[in-house]
């Protein structure tokens, strides 16, 4: 008999979680007739393997991958999801989370879902399956099916790198919105007008960059010439970028770019055509990597706070597996914007 037939799972550190008794409820059998139909399906009919698979995904039910015995402990295991390890960008939220969870005797679990809403859906399904203490993920945009799989779950989770007033159940990060309004401020504080943008393909940078033309907009300038390059962003596609805007373009006097590499590319591209960064044109990054402030001239850039939200999700996560009350259960950490030679 599977272990998952067993009530006591339903008491799993009190979080409501879907269990296989609520899926063979839904579908109109007993709990050891659901657990062979999804263990081992060439024992039921093709009627009743239908109606398990029915409720299951109308629940959003994930097998659990640990054995049954394990089901009442912690596993004192925290998954994180990030879109890439390419980039450097996350790499500081994760190296907090890491050292902030060792604290407290949990490890992380790093997993890489790209910018496709069907790998992550994929790569969730198979940790919500090992029943980790948590869950941190990155953004708050996931598709219907994995925020029903994480609410059905009742594993705690924290979205991170954004905001939201509905988020799944914790969150710290910032407003991508605000962002793209203040480096409009900013530009136009430095007189400048003729806009342009470059960035990542994927929709926190979509966000950030449409408040920005928004802003761009609202405040009379003419319209923002935009660049999209495939995500995660180099430096190459920068410098290919800033090429492909000034032959459309050649009059833009700034460039806000989705990252600090890309920004890296623009200012190369830029030195390589014999235009002054800033006297021509300025440049403005995302990310205030650690190459930002020694480049020549220094980057100007926003600057995001990677290592306090790596540490804020751990205690999030740490507080709801000991048992704690989380409150606030949103964090707006913020950004500000590093004003340096570029601009």
């Amino acid at each position: 008999m599977n272990p998952e037939a067993t009530p006591a799972r339903r008491t799993r550190r009190g979080s409501g979680a879907v269990t296989l008794h609520d899926v063979a409820k839904l579908a109109g059998v007993a709990p050891i007739t659901a657990s062979r139909a999804l263990n081992t399906p060439a024992q039921v009919s093709a009627e009743v393997l239908k109606k398990v698979t029915d409720a299951v995904a109308r629940t959003g039910y994930v097998r659990n991958g640990l054995a049954g015995g394990l089901a009442s402990t912690r596993s004192r295991l925290v998954a994180a999801v990030v879109p890439t390890i390419a980039g450097p960008v996350f790499l500081q939220t994760v190296q907090a989370l890491t050292e902030a969870l060792a604290e407290s005797g949990y490890q992380l679990m790093l997993g890489q879902s790209g910018y496709a809403e069907s790998r992550e859906d994929a790569l969730l399904e198979a940790i919500i399956g090992r029943r980790p203490d948590g869950i941190v993920l990155t953004g708050i945009m996931h598709s219907a099916e994995g925020r029903k799989r994480l609410l059905a779950a009742g594993i705690p989770v924290v979205e991170t790198w954004d905001l939201t007033p509905t988020p799944l159940d914790m969150l710290v990060g910032f407003s991508h919105v605000e962002v793209g309004r203040a480096v409009v401020d900013f530009l136009r504080n430095k007189g400048r007008s003729r806009l342009a943008v470059v960035a990542g393909d994927d929709e926190r940078s979509r966000r950030r960059h449409q408040a920005f033309q928004d802003a761009a907009r609202a405040a009379g300038l003419r319209e923002v010439r935009l660049i999209y390059v495939p995500a995660p962003t180099t430096m190459k596609s920068g410098r290919r970028a800033l090429a492909e805007l000034l032959a459309v373009a050649p009059g833009i006097d700034a460039v806000f770019c989705s990252s600090d590499l890309l920004a890296l590319g623009v200012m190369t591209e830029a030195q390589a055509r014999g235009i002054a960064v800033p006297a021509q044109l300025a440049v403005v990054g995302f990310g205030d990597l650690e190459f930002a402030a020694d480049l020549n001239p220094a980057l100007s850039t926003v600057r995001i706070d990677s290592k306090a939200i790596g540490r804020q999700a751990a205690r999030f996560i740490v507080d709801r597996a000991e048992g704690r009350q989380v409150d606030p259960r949103v964090i707006d950490i913020g950004f500000s914007i590093v004003d340096r030679d570029s601009a």
